[in-house]
């Protein structure tokens, strides 16, 4: 859906720190995308179309909305990142509106007054039962695309905020989890080693460096959150860049690195994951690693 490779980026000043509007944007026009094949093949697979009501827990800058939106789907999106909410909300423009954590809509209408097929996203602002619906009927696909089993205890938070989401769909409602494959399918996997080598000694009081997926992630949270699986799939998920500068860039922005930044400087971080995406740079300059990701089919019980 939209093309692999991005435009080059350059840091304005290595050792200064990125505001959070810039690292947003990196995620929305370097890293996200990256995804599309992730979301595309899920959405065929479950033939989301104009009958589909999507809920998607951190949705981040609304690529995964749009592809549905696209489709016909009327979809919400929730996410606690306030800057990749605002590019959400450049990003799907006319197709939706936007709320805050207490259900303040920004502009005109809701969900019971769009009838114009124009209007069918929404953004919220906060955690998964922000996104509760007055008067419309309750949602038939929850999504979660941010792939755990990447950083240790990065599925702590998913349980949680599926048990809030849970209640407002459908029984039967179709959930999504999505994960990283196995380290010998993803080239990506020594890259983000070197999250986990810089934060060593941080990790007793911050986790979260890397770690293989492992085979049963998915399914581990599935059974805390009581959702019954129903078929699985993998997905081929390259990650391309135009240069090492923008593949730094977009690297960052995921927050694998965050605690490798705290345990020693940006500029570390920076340098270090620069050589080790040197494997991986093409003769022309331009970085690729094959990935795979898994999904995880559910059904609500």
């Amino acid at each position: 859906m939209t093309p692999t490779l991005v435009r080059h980026h350059t840091y304005a000043a290595s050792s200064a720190p990125v505001d959070p509007g810039t690292r947003a944007r990196d995620w929305a026009e370097i890293q996200e995308r990256v995804l599309a094949p992730l979301h595309e093949a899920v959405f065929d697979r479950l033939e989301v179309g104009a009958g589909t009501r999507m809920l998607s827990l951190g949705c981040g800058s609304g690529l995964a909305l749009l592809a549905a939106a696209s489709r016909g789907a009327h979809v919400t999106g929730v996410d606690t990142d306030r800057e990749r909410l605002a590019l959400a909300r450049e990003r799907l423009g006319p197709l939706g509106r936007s709320e805050d954590s207490v259900g303040r809509a920004e502009d005109s209408g809701g969900w019971a007054r769009d009838t114009e097929p124009a209007r069918r996203a929404r953004l919220v602002e906060g955690p998964p039962s922000a996104a509760a619906t007055t008067g419309a009927p309750p949602y038939n696909l929850l999504t979660a695309f941010h792939p755990i089993g990447c950083a240790a205890g990065d599925s702590e938070g998913l349980a949680p905020a599926l048990a809030e989401a849970v209640p407002l769909a459908v029984r039967g409602a179709t959930v999504v989890l999505t994960g990283w494959g196995p380290p010998e399918r993803c080239a990506t996997a020594p890259v983000l080693r070197v999250a986990a080598r810089l934060s060593e000694p941080a990790r007793p009081a911050r986790p979260g460096g890397w770690r293989p997926a492992l085979r049963d992630d998915l399914e581990e949270v599935a059974a805390r959150a009581g959702l019954k699986p129903d078929g699985s799939g993998r997905v081929s998920c390259p990650f391309g860049y135009a240069d090492v500068d923008s593949a730094v860039r977009g690297l960052l922005s995921t927050g694998l690195f965050d605690a490798a930044a705290r345990a020693t400087d940006r500029s570390r971080v920076e340098k270090e994951v620069a050589e080790a995406l040197l494997p991986h740079r093409r003769p022309d300059g331009t970085v690729w690693m094959p990935n795979v990701f898994r999904y995880l089919v559910c059904v609500t019980t």
